[in-house]
């Protein structure tokens, strides 16, 4: 497991200056999808606690997502788009093969002085990518840069497979950091982990180099998500549970001292569970899966971005972000604000 802490507080914090996000208008609901496939509002529900997930129309991709979730980010920061000196696009739903995402993200917003890339970590990539920044920051190379984490999974989503079709949503989360000589707020730690092992657990094999675009595919569903329920499920409540006793033992911290888990909104029971098991009461897990569905990587700047939004978080709050998702990788941050 990879762990990012020093012995002694560096110069510099990275401290979350704004953040944004944004969602298709297009809905679609449980009753909806038990249209398409045999399920219903409440088997959906129990089961996941989603009710509603945003849908990308054909002209909305993932560079639109990302770019409009920056735009809100950079104004809640008051930070005009010329000052960017980097630029994270986590994403496992890229634009296109290449160039990045990021790039058409910095084109639309006219960033010419930032450097950009993406970052490929599925569910974990917001994570990973704080963690990167994080170390830019707080080494002084950097003033500021933007984590963006945009999907737009329904385009690669089995609508006839009703184990995965029900869980998927489209969307982007955007924060804003900052170089803060205040070393009492910003990212406090951050810790990244992974294990390929599992790799088959979640996956879309179609098109890489191991099912090239010109090579006839031995199953057409390899072009869609495959996911293996119960396994994820189990390690996605372990592992969770381990990162964020983690991540207290590293910071020196108690639950009391903790103001809200944001977790990655995989599915509302493996949320549920993983909570119970560290003991910490509802108010202080933030949940909006319903509204929203999973959307990997921007799953959590979503929902940061709501809980801002509904006054869940002030200042001085410690909150943990943390996410598992494919490959698989897992990991979480730990912010005062």
């Amino acid at each position: 497991m990879n762990r990012l802490i020093n012995d002694r507080p560096p110069p510099y914090r990275a401290v979350i200056a704004g953040c944004g996000s944004f969602v298709p208008a297009k809905i679609l609901t449980n009753d909806d999808l038990a249209k398409m496939v045999d399920t219903s509002d409440e088997w959906i529900t129990t089961r996941t606690g989603i009710k509603v997930r945003h849908i990308t129309t054909d002209s909305e991709t993932t560079a639109f997502l990302a770019t409009e979730a920056a735009k809100k980010a950079l104004a809640d920061a008051k930070i005009d788009p010329s000052e960017l000196e980097l630029i994270i696009v986590a994403t496992i739903t890229p634009e296109m093969v290449f160039p990045s995402t990021a790039s058409f993200v910095q084109r639309s917003l006219q960033a010419k002085k930032a450097w950009v890339f993406d970052l490929c970590a599925a569910c974990s990539g917001f994570i990973y990518s704080l963690s990167i920044v994080q170390q830019f920051l707080e080494s002084g190379r950097f003033k500021n840069a933007l984590v963006i984490g945009a999907e737009t999974l329904t385009k690669i989503t089995d609508w006839t497979d009703r184990t995965s079709c029900i869980l998927f949503g489209d969307g982007a989360g955007a924060v804003v950091l900052e170089r803060s000589n205040d070393t009492r707020k910003g990212i406090l730690y951050s810790t990244m982990a992974s294990d390929g092992d599992y790799w088959e657990a979640l996956n879309c094999q179609a098109y890489g180099s191991r099912y090239p675009a010109g090579k006839e595919l031995d199953s057409p569903r390899k072009i869609y998500m495959e996911i293996k329920g119960r396994e994820v499920y189990q390690q996605a409540v372990r592992r969770i549970v381990e990162t964020v006793t983690e991540c207290l033992q590293a910071c020196s911290l108690t639950l009391d001292d903790i103001g809200m888990l944001i977790s990655h909104q995989m599915n509302g029971r493996i949320i549920e569970s993983a909570a119970k098991r560290l003991k910490l009461p509802d108010e202080k897990v933030f949940i909006n899966i319903a509204e929203y569905g999973n959307t990997s990587a921007a799953s959590v700047p979503i929902a940061f971005d709501g809980c801002v939004k509904q006054g869940k978080i002030k200042q001085g709050d410690i909150v943990i972000f943390v996410a598992f998702g494919a490959g698989l990788t897992w990991g979480a941050n730990v912010i005062q604000f």
